[in-house]
């Protein structure tokens, strides 16, 4: 089954996730739906200070909205915002440095930021990490699960009261079309049974992040929530942890720019906020979230497992004290009703 859905999924992605896929895609694109000031509207992108988390920030300025740039590397963030308001002539950009995958870190900036901020329009989850050996962070948490879902969740759960108070609220995730060859796997949330494949615990992070945007679309009704695919971009993050597959997409690698262009059409055009909350998006379009034939989607059983687990880690970094933060958390076991 695995064989059957990387084949798919790899001649899919040939046609549609590169450059001459987003060419294609295009050319049925309204150019008025980003034709809008985004003046006194605050935007929270994470992984700001490059690839696409850049590229997003450097568009949302130029129509002059507020932007918190949320970044690992304070330096990175300084000289990416520095490009940025050269370019845009926007001064509205601050930086939080905050690591994605501490939890409790990630989990005191959002606490903290609720109390300084008056409102947050759009949360903008675009950071991640493709770790290809297994690693645990400080709290014992595998890294790329701490990063791509974790942190996310943490953040985004965190913010949610902010983004009910505010008007249009939204709230995108930037995963990855390799979710489409993963199941839910909710009895091994952080990749500790078998063999360590980091582009495949990636795959199931993103699959992971699909599964909450449609749970958050469900209880949130306020908040528009969306994920989606940029394709195949040419970004430092994927140059870094796909070196080979960088070499031989070559040329046929989206720009950042066309990566971007999904995420900031959801995070701006009034004709997204239209579209039904919680759906997979492609290129401007809502897309399937699963292969067809592939034997991908998950029970209500599975998901709900899946979530228990989710706000029992939280809850354990939330109630830690001072003194015990350098102690391992104790994830939860799987349990099915």
């Amino acid at each position: 089954m695995s064989l059957y859905r990387n084949t798919v999924w790899f001649l899919s992605g040939i046609h549609q996730y590169t450059r001459k896929g987003y060419a294609a895609a295009s050319n049925d694109f309204e150019p008025k739906d980003l034709e809008i000031s985004v003046v006194g509207r605050s935007f929270m992108i994470t992984g700001a200070n490059s690839g696409i988390g850049k590229a997003t920030a450097m568009a949302i300025a130029k129509k002059g909205g507020t932007v918190h740039m949320v970044c690992r590397n304070k330096e990175r963030a300084e000289e990416a915002r520095s490009d940025i308001v050269s370019e845009s002539g926007n001064t509205e950009l601050y930086i939080h440095t905050v690591d994605m995958s501490q939890t409790r870190k990630v989990w005191e900036f959002a606490e903290a930021f609720k109390k300084q901020y008056p409102s947050l329009n759009v949360l903008i989850n675009n950071a991640g990490c493709m770790v290809q050996k297994r690693e645990l962070n400080e709290e014992g948490l595998e890294k790329n699960f701490a990063t791509n879902t974790m942190g996310m969740y943490v953040l985004t759960q965190t913010l949610i009261p902010l983004l009910q108070k505010s008007r249009d609220p939204r709230v995108i995730t930037v995963s990855s079309g390799g979710m489409l060859v993963q199941k839910l796997r909710v009895d091994d949330l952080q990749s500790e049974k078998g063999y360590f494949d980091g582009v495949m615990v990636y795959a199931q992070n993103k699959r992971q992040q699909v599964v909450l945007t449609q749970h958050w679309a469900k209880v949130n009704p306020v908040i528009h929530f969306s994920v989606m695919h940029p394709g195949w971009a040419d970004t430092p993050a994927v140059s870094t942890s796909m070196p080979q597959f960088h070499h031989m997409m070559g040329e046929r690698l989206r720009t950042v720019e066309q990566g971007a262009d999904t995420v900031v059409w959801l995070a701006l055009s009034r004709a997204a906020a239209r579209t039904r909350s919680g759906q997979f998006f492609q290129d401007r379009e809502p897309v399937p979230d699963h292969l067809p034939l592939a034997w991908t989607h998950s029970s209500a059983e599975e998901i709900q497992t899946f979530i228990t687990q989710l706000e029992t880690l939280a809850q354990a970094v939330e109630s830690r004290h001072d003194g015990d933060l350098n102690g391992p958390l104790v994830p939860p076991r799987p349990h099915f009703v």
